[in-house]
């Protein structure tokens, strides 16, 4: 990856630590504080140039959307959190944990997330289960059918198949216990799609000792 200025590597090693202590983005104001800046222009340069290089992903305009993708301290596929596989959970960012699965995914902008919970069952994605996902910030580009994480404002985020029509989306398990969660277009971001599913030996649909 290109290397990074002075400055630029002060806010991305800042917003590291950050993500890591709160779980979430900062806000704009905040990073300004967190770099002594009197002007939001330095930041925004900053992180402009943090994503031409690879190193983090966002929506410009809305530092809350800040996703890291790279961490010069570790190799392999950082694995960021949890991903509600039943109800609706807030997500958290913990990089702390790696899977080096660097053979297979080559590219800053795939990470994982362990599942937790049992409504993608029908689709072979158990608990425990580590989803490799591809970061993907615009749903209108998500074809239907497809197993998505995704946020809907104000709950948290989930693992389900992603369906849209008109302004309307339908996330949907598979898992016939549960029921399809049904919001407005402008309730939900959809922040990766699932390029694969990692798992150990001993697993749910692991076969029982005889």
């Amino acid at each position: 990856m290109e290397t990074l200025t002075e400055a630029q590597q002060e806010l991305y090693d800042w917003l590291v630590d950050y993500i890591r202590e709160h779980r979430h983005a900062p806000s704009i104001r905040q990073m300004m504080q967190g770099m002594d800046l009197r002007s939001p222009a330095p930041i925004q340069s900053r992180l402009e140039h943090l994503k031409a290089k690879g190193y983090i992903e966002w929506l410009e305009g809305k530092a809350r959307t800040i996703r890291i993708l790279a961490d010069d301290t570790h190799n392999g596929v950082p694995i960021l959190g949890a991903i509600a596989a039943g109800g609706l959970v807030e997500p958290f960012t913990d990089m702390k944990e790696q899977l080096d699965l660097s053979s297979l995914f080559n590219g800053p902008n795939y990470y994982a997330l362990r599942v937790v919970g049992d409504s993608m069952i029908e689709d072979l994605i158990a608990e425990g289960d580590v989803a490799i996902m591809k970061s993907h910030l615009h749903s209108e580009a998500v074809k239907n059918g497809t197993i998505v994480a995704a946020r809907v404002e104000g709950h948290g985020t989930t693992l389900k198949r992603f369906y849209r029509q008109g302004d309307a989306v339908t996330l949907k398990p598979a898992n016939h216990k549960y029921q399809p969660i049904e919001v407005s277009a402008i309730e939900v971001q959809v922040q990766g799609v699932l390029v694969g599913v990692w798992r150990g030996y001993n697993s749910v649909f692991a076969p029982a000792a005889k």
